[in-house]
């Protein structure tokens, strides 16, 4: 799907992990592609460095793994309901946060499927986490987050299921 994907404009590419980066590679440059599961090891983060790869940090450990590296463009993912993943928000004032060079601050909707009030107190959180952390972009709108309307889509929006024919609500 990336070819498809980059031929109708699409600019930045999420994968879960970093052995998907390879493949990603053939078809766009490694700048435009993030990894979700950010730097586990020292290793990670020495890939990311070397390919220009961006990590999504998800922790102050992985925040103090990246800066140890030596930094760079990352991506910075706060958990603001889904607790999967992601900084915790009372995490966002520790320092670390504020060394880092953030270029797209995302967090994930865990019910945009269905009508509940989690996702209106997930936009209110977001909203807050944007307010207090620089970023070059936001994105909060995965696949059913899309259609919850313009309040979710902020600068980039992340389609998963949907590319792939799943329809995620009814609408």
């Amino acid at each position: 799907v990336v070819p498809v994907l980059r031929d109708t404009g699409a600019a930045d590419f999420f994968v879960a992990h970093w052995s998907e980066v390879p493949a990603v590679c053939r078809h766009v440059p490694a700048g435009s592609i993030a990894v979700l599961h950010g730097p586990v090891h020292a290793e990670d983060a020495g890939f990311a460095r070397a390919s220009g790869v961006r990590p999504v940090i998800n922790s102050l450990h992985q925040a103090q793994l990246w800066i140890d590296s030596g930094g760079g463009p990352c991506d910075l993912m706060v958990d603001t309901g889904i607790n999967r993943l992601g900084l915790p928000l009372d995490a966002l004032a520790d320092p670390l946060v504020s060394k880092l060079e953030i270029n797209t601050l995302l967090s994930h909707l865990a019910s945009a499927d269905e009508d509940v009030a989690q996702n209106a107190r997930q936009l209110a959180a977001f909203k807050d986490a944007a307010r207090r952390v620089p970023a070059k972009w936001r994105s909060l709108a995965n696949s059913a987050g899309i259609v919850l309307g313009g309040n979710y889509a902020f600068d980039l929006t992340r389609p998963g299921i949907a590319l792939y024919g799943g329809v995620p609500r009814p609408e």
